[in-house]
């Protein structure tokens, strides 16, 4: 089994029973986290100082 978040939504896991299987999930969740139609979805993003 394969493990994986994407970085800028670190609260939402998925899994995969192979590599392949593994992204094509996080491709789903990408896709349903920034379609808007989920409410309240924490994003993590870098914040620069300079």
């Amino acid at each position: 089994m394969w493990l994986g978040y994407l970085e800028e939504y670190p609260d939402y896991w998925t899994q995969g029973e192979t590599e392949e299987e593994l992204k094509e999930n996080l491709l789903d969740i990408y896709s349903e986290l920034t379609s808007g139609n989920i409410q309240n979805i924490r994003r993590v993003a870098e914040l620069e100082v300079s």
